[in-house]
């Protein structure tokens, strides 16, 4: 059953306590806006959040703790302690029971989410090395998730507010990204992508472009034949189907001219071909959104950062973002499920 409630819970998972994670969503929830609109819990422990605002110098930076999300105060900053043991706070260090923490935050959320409890999940950032096991397989936040709530097709989407860019392969090595590349591949991805833009970003008719795979989009089957043999025929097909779907264009030059500007949302073929123009454009303020999930889950776009930890020179500007776009994502749910 859900708990009663007048604003948003939205949970945020600490990620790993000796990057920048806890600093980031600490600046970000001292941001007055969000007090009022939404309600925080964090999962991480209460002795991490103290070190940073002692380190940091945010005696502002004000929370409780409680013990399971039944407890929570909408008008306070809610913290859930996921682990018994004070934790060791090393900025900078990666440790191994830093990614245990960073796991046990995760999976407390999920417990959370599948109860109804919560009204979406922010994650800040994790080292998927110090996480990732023979007993715990973990390739990413996008993939975990995906698995958690038994989806068949998920869609790492990175969004901004005039820039939003989905792919077909994810975490995957280079060597593996043509095989990854298929009209089933490319069509189930195209479909996440115009739901989510029709139901999650309020798009009636969205518009998309489609990236070729090879230098070029192939040159005509110089470079490749993917284009002509496997996404002009899925783009054709979408066309038909009435959708407003183009491409395959090549990738460098659709960037290079600033493109993305006049379409809702552009297909990648694989991670960094999306990835790398997206944190150009949009470091600061772009969001990491897992599209296809049965819950709303967003993030900062960047990573732990280790090499700042501590020092308080972290931006909070794509963690804000991320819980801002969380909110819009659950007030559009609700307005959806009204009518």
């Amino acid at each position: 059953m859900s708990i009663k409630k007048n604003k948003p819970v939205i949970g945020i998972s600490i990620g790993d306590i000796n990057g920048i994670g806890a600093e980031v969503t600490m600046k970000a929830l001292l941001d007055n806006r969000l007090q009022k609109m939404i309600t925080p819990v964090i999962y991480g422990h209460g002795k991490a959040l103290t070190f940073y605002r002692k380190a940091l110098d945010m005696n502002e930076f004000n929370f409780i703790q409680i013990k399971s999300i039944e407890e929570v105060h909408h008008r306070k900053i809610n913290v859930i302690n996921v682990v018994q043991e004070s934790p060791e706070v090393m900025p900078g260090v990666e440790t191994r029971d830093a990614g245990s923490m960073a796991l046990a935050a995760i999976d407390q959320a999920i417990v959370d989410l599948k109860s109804g409890q919560l009204d979406a999940l922010v994650t800040a950032p994790l080292n998927k090395n110090n996480i990732n096991s023979t007993e715990t397989p973990f390739v990413g936040h996008t993939e975990y998730l995906t698995n958690a709530f038994d989806t068949t097709e998920s869609m790492m989407f990175m969004v901004s507010e005039d820039m939003r860019v989905g792919l077909v392969t994810g975490h995957i090595p280079l060597k593996d990204i043509a095989a990854g590349v298929t009209e089933a591949s490319i069509r189930a991805k195209l479909k996440i992508m115009i739901r989510s833009l029709k139901n999650d970003f309020g798009i009636s008719k969205p518009k998309i472009a489609v990236l070729g795979l090879n230098p070029h989009a192939g040159e005509d089957g110089l470079l490749g034949n993917e284009e002509l043999e496997i996404i002009q025929p899925v783009v054709k097909s979408f066309k038909e189907e009435g959708a407003l779907v183009f491409g395959p264009y090549p990738s460098d030059g659709f960037f290079g001219m600033m493109h993305q500007k006049r379409f809702d949302g552009v297909l990648a073929m694989y991670h960094d071909q999306g990835l790398i123009p997206f944190k150009a454009l949009c470091f600061e303020s772009g969001v990491n959104f897992t599209a296809g999930l049965p819950i709303i889950r967003t993030s900062p776009d960047h990573g732990t950062a280790y090499n700042i930890a501590g020092k308080n020179d972290a931006n909070p500007g794509s963690m804000r973002s991320a819980i801002f776009l969380a909110h819009d994502m659950i007030k559009r749910k609700e307005n959806l499920m009204a009518t």
